[in-house]
């Protein structure tokens, strides 16, 4: 019976060593190993439209009202170069004199590496909208870890700059 006993004993006392020997941060210091930070990759593309902006208008009235949809597709360009599409659904959640009003959108960049999906929510006022920035939401292919967020700017009626911020 004492044989038990000290076997015991000696199995814990050997356990105990091994989970301290291989603690995490001893582990990781030992192998010089550090996890690595994420890396945000910044690029420019060019949002075209191909097809005209379809309004869903859901009262009837003139002017915006909550609920209207604008719904939005066209190609995206780096430099002249086309390298994919996008497509956009784009809500009024609230109106306000003067045909201010607040537009939730979400969209997808459809690229040769896979898709890029977004999301976010914007203000325009009589003098046009005003800084709009998308979340990243994820995406597809080699976007699917896909997060960050991208700024657009609306260069004109049809076309749109877009500064995208992917961390993947």
């Amino acid at each position: 019976m004492r044989h038990f006993k000290h076997v015991g004993l000696s199995a814990a006392t050997g356990l105990a060593a091994l989970l301290v020997c291989s603690h995490p941060a001893s582990a990781s210091s030992t192998t010089g190993h550090e996890p690595r930070p994420p890396k945000e990759e910044v690029f420019q593309l060019v949002a075209k439209q191909t097809q005209g902006s379809g309004f869903i208008d859901v009262d009837g009235s003139s002017g915006p009202s909550q609920g209207d949809e604008i719904v939005t597709t066209g190609d995206l360009f780096a430099d002249a170069t086309a390298v994919g599409d996008y497509g956009q659904i784009c809500t009024l959640t609230r109106t306000a004199p003067g045909d201010e009003f607040d537009m939730q959108c979400a969209g997808s960049l459809a690229l040769a590496e896979g898709q890029i999906t977004l999301d976010g929510r914007f203000t325009v006022t009589s003098a046009g909208p005003g800084d709009i920035n998308f979340a990243i939401t994820g995406g597809t292919g080699d976007y699917r870890t896909a997060r960050g967020f991208v700024h657009a700017v609306n260069v004109s009626d049809t076309e749109t700059q877009l500064t995208v911020h992917l961390i993947r």
